[in-house]
This record gives structure tokens, C-alpha cells and sequence, in this order.
């Protein structure tokens, strides 16, 4: 589901609210998401899961198709770690592949 999928169910589910109301609430979710991991804090959706931010040190790889040693610099990666209650949703039923 693409954030403009997820605008449209919402105000299908919605009818009392405009699409153009529901965007502008969607946009700010996300908008704070971004702005707490940017500024270094946690964001925790009770059940859902929680993001953060981790540090990679910088390393020394491989260009895969010279072979060259390319020096990578330290960077800052956003990660999610999902809830239980997400986990057990996704996995009622499972019987694997």
C-alpha cells in the first residue's frame, strides 16, 4: 500500500471527513515520524511497533564491479521493530511456505 492508497481507504472509511483533510492529517503523521527519528528521538505506536534510528560506522567495501576498495562513511539508518501485537496478527494462521 502506497501513502496515496492509504489517504483514499481512509476517507472511503470516513465519509464525514474531506480526502483533502484526511491527506493533511496522513502528511503530518508521517511528518512528525520523520522529524522525531531526525532529531535522534524513538517513536513508539503501542501495538504497531516502534522506529529508531542506528548508527553504522563507517567501513571500507567493495565496488562490486571493479573490485576497487571504496571508503563508506559512517551513516544514520531509520529501523522498525514491530509490536506483538503486529507480530501475532501477521502470524495467526501461518503454516509457512
Amino acid at each position: 500500500m502506497i501513502k496515496s492508497e492509504l489517504i483514499a481507504k481512509l476517507a472511503e472509511e470516513n465519509p464525514h471527513l474531506y480526502q483533502r483533510d484526511v491527506e493533511r492529517v496522513v502528511s503530518t503523521i508521517f511528518d512528525s515520524i520523520s522529524e522525531a527519528l531526525a532529531g535522534g528521538d524513538r517513536v513508539e505506536l503501542r501495538g504497531f511497533g516502534a522506529f529508531s534510528v542506528k548508527h553504522r560506522d563507517g567501513r571500507v567495501g567493495r565496488n562490486p564491479r571493479t573490485g576497487e576498495s571504496v571508503e563508506v562513511p559512517e551513516k544514520a539508518v531509520p529501523f522498525f521493530k514491530t509490536g506483538k501485537e503486529l507480530r501475532e496478527r501477521l502470524n495467526e494462521g501461518y503454516t509457512g511456505s
